[in-house]
């Protein structure tokens, strides 16, 4: 198996620290309103990832960190006249409840940054006594200068940070790339520490969480792409001084997301929580979509490829109406080893997903020839392999029934692939899409004119 590893740039043979386990840490939600589809994007990813490492007997200890204390929630507690407690709470329950949703298996362990404040002021004191922060008039920085590999895995260097990005001035500071570890304040959410009444920064909070989750160093840590810098980086820089070791050993990270080629942004008006999301398409629809591109490749979210998803779900589930699907005594074929390759090329859903497609026009085949038992094997096999995708696991009736109704433009849609599929003499699939409108109380009947529907 190998890894795209944003530390080095390149794909890696993945070798756990210890032989079949895995110790993977994520970076998870700042709980301070809905969750996104751009949440929705990293999230189903992992998720995925954490599937697939199963399905190839890996033992995987998968944490998910709840950042529930942060500028951003004391802002939004008081914009909303909450306590910040009572907002976090409200939005860990609506995460979960997306998440869940969308098939994310729960996590190994969510831990929250106010859980684990004793190891983040741990943490800063050992940073203080090895020369690598310091106690400023407003706060506690760390010296992004005293760890000479900063900028490793952005690869950005401290010289030219400084001469061309924009950075706030901060008298405060002795170098303004430095950052934050301890924010003093004597109001909103803060604990006692060394320096006084505060909270920690944002940082320091992960290295905490994932080190007495997973130990000093760990396997994979992910996020987003938007969090490589300088979240991720700041990370490894006050990680590895307090410890002197590797941090993680691969770094992944997701594509961008983007809402009909734009940035999402509420400005825009085009930001969409996944609650919107699921009003208008079915939680299967919105995550295949979702893993129908690589990880790490940027994301297009439109309505025409939301159908296009729909359309390609809808197929497959298709193949499947009418057999007799067993996908815990599946028998393995080439399609299995093909598959695997494909998932073992760090995690390629897009070349897996066309061999489910491959197996789906072998079914209809075998379909259209009778030779059922066969279509049973191999339907089951692709039930098996589409497990560790986390789609195909309903029963297609279940599956047809659920959901929105059609609308119009959905059904002249699907009428429009039977016919495709009559031209091509692919009558399984002509047959199976008249039969799942028919389930659903819409009755075809085709003329020398083309064919017209009603519902019953």
């Amino acid at each position: 198996m190998k890894i795209f590893n944003s530390l080095t740039g390149k794909k890696e043979i993945f070798e756990p620290i210890n032989p079949n386990q895995v110790r993977m840490y994520v970076c998870g939600m700042t709980v301070y309103d809905d969750t996104h589809i751009g949440h929705a994007r990293t999230f189903v990813a992992f998720d995925l990832i954490v599937r697939y490492l199963r399905s190839r007997n890996y033992e995987v200890k998968y944490i998910r960190n709840i950042t529930d204390v942060d500028d951003k929630i004391i802002d939004r507690a008081k914009e909303l006249k909450v306590e910040p407690a009572e907002l976090v709470d409200r939005y860990i329950n609506s995460m979960n409840e997306d998440f869940s949703s969308l098939s994310m298996i729960e996590p190994d362990d969510q831990p929250r940054a106010t859980e684990n404040i004793d190891s983040i002021i741990r943490l800063i004191e050992i940073l203080i006594k090895k020369g690598h922060a310091y106690v400023g008039e407003s706060d506690v920085y760390f010296s992004a200068e005293s760890f000479e590999d900063y900028g490793k895995l952005s690869k950005r260097k401290i010289e030219d940070m400084l001469s061309g990005a924009r950075i706030d001035i901060n008298l405060d500071k002795k170098n303004p790339v430095d950052f934050v570890l301890w924010k003093k304040d004597t109001a909103g959410m803060k604990w006692d520490s060394p320096w006084g009444p505060g909270r920690p920064g944002w940082h320091i909070e992960c290295s905490a969480m994932s080190m007495d989750a997973l130990g000093e160093t760990f396997d994979i840590h992910g996020g987003g792409s938007d969090l490589k810098f300088p979240h991720h980086e700041n990370e490894i820089a006050q990680s590895e001084c307090v410890t002197g070791k590797e941090f993680a050993k691969i770094w992944m990270h997701t594509g961008s997301l983007r809402i009909d080629k734009e940035k999402m942004s509420k400005s825009l008006k085009n930001f969409i929580t996944i609650k919107d999301a699921l009003k208008a398409n079915s939680a299967e629809v919105l995550r295949f979509f979702l893993i129908s591109s690589h990880y790490r490749s940027p994301l297009n979210y439109s309505e025409e490829l939301l159908k296009e998803a729909k359309s390609s779900l809808d197929r497959i589930y298709n193949s499947l109406d009418g057999l007799n699907l067993d996908s815990e005594s599946a028998n393995r074929s080439g399609y299995s080893k093909t598959f695997t390759d494909a998932m073992d090329d760090d995690f390629n859903t897009p070349a897996a997903i066309a061999i489910l497609f491959e197996m789906t026009r072998e079914i209809n085949n075998l379909k259209k020839d009778e030779e059922i038992e066969k279509a049973n094997n191999l339907g089951s096999e692709l039930k098996m392999l589409s497990q560790s995708l986390g789609i195909l696991q309903k029963n297609p009736a279940d599956y047809f029934k659920s959901g929105v109704d059609l609308t119009d433009k959905e059904i002249e849609n699907l009428i429009d692939q039977r016919s495709t599929a009559r031209q091509n003499r692919d009558f399984a699939l002509s047959d199976s899409i008249r039969d799942s409108l028919l389930e659903k109380g819409i009755i075809l009947e085709d003329k020398e004119t083309g064919t017209i529907w009603k519902k019953n």
